[in-house]
Parts: C-alpha cells; sequence; structure tokens
C-alpha cells in the first residue's frame, strides 16, 4: 500500500477517538492532518462505508465513531484503505523463456500474502484505543 491513505484514516480516526463522540467537521480533520478538507470527506465517506464513522452533513455536522474505538482494530482499517500490493506490483510481464520470468510472479505474490499477513496479525492485536491512548 504505497499511498496516505492508511496514515490518514488513522489520524481521523484517532482524532474521532479522542472527541468521544462529539462531531468533527471536516475542516478541523483537515486542520490537524495540514491538507485539503476535500480528502478527509472522501476518506470519511470510505470510513462510513466500511462501518467505522457515522456522519451527519450541514451546518452541524461532523464525524463520529459508529462503534467504540476499543473494539476497532488498526486491521479494520486497513482492511478499510487497502488498494493494492502492500509491497507493490510489476507493471511489466516478464519474459516466459526465462526460469526467473516465468515463475517471477507466481513466488512474489506467495512473498506478498505471507508479508500482508504478518503486517495485518500485528495490526489485528492493536485496537484504535490503544493507538489513541499514545497520545495522552
Amino acid at each position: 500500500m504505497n499511498n496516505g491513505r492508511f496514515p490518514i484514516s488513522l489520524h481521523i480516526l484517532t482524532l474521532l477517538a479522542r472527541a468521544e463522540g462529539s462531531l468533527l467537521s471536516s475542516d478541523f480533520i483537515a486542520g490537524s492532518i495540514n491538507c485539503n478538507p476535500v480528502i478527509v470527506r472522501k476518506e470519511i465517506s470510505n470510513l462510513r462505508n466500511s462501518g467505522l464513522v457515522e456522519s451527519k452533513e450541514g451546518k452541524n455536522g461532523g464525524a463520529a465513531l459508529a462503534k467504540p474505538a476499543e473494539s476497532i482494530m488498526l486491521s479494520d482499517i486497513y482492511g478499510a484503505v487497502r488498494q493494492s500490493s502492500l509491497l507493490g506490483n510489476s507493471r511489466n510481464t516478464p519474459n516466459p523463456d526465462c526460469a526467473v520470468g516465468r515463475d517471477i510472479n507466481t513466488h512474489l505474490e506467495h512473498l506478498y500474502a505471507e508479508v500482508e499477513d504478518v503486517l495485518v496479525n500485528k495490526l489485528h492485536g492493536i485496537s484504535l484505543a490503544d493507538f489513541s491512548r499514545q497520545f495522552d
């Protein structure tokens, strides 16, 4: 996952966890992340679709956690934002006549799956509440 969606989403959710049920606006969240509020709204929409966030539109709107921070695992967040292989994908088609080229993608897929399993297992052992307590 070579993009910024996980850290942005984790930042959003950490702010929401610390808000303890109060609605936070996308402008407030964007100010903390130091990014455009449109990016925050896009990630909030994705997190809402994943069941992690509830949001209310309008002047007095904002976002809040959809469930307790103790029940949101960092692996849930990773799953909500994951778009591609953690280590990337090959953009070329290897030569099938080469001993390495013919099987490289199969071996890479196995390696990537193993590495991602380690990551997801590590993230599954950390709740959003655990992560958020680091900021007390």
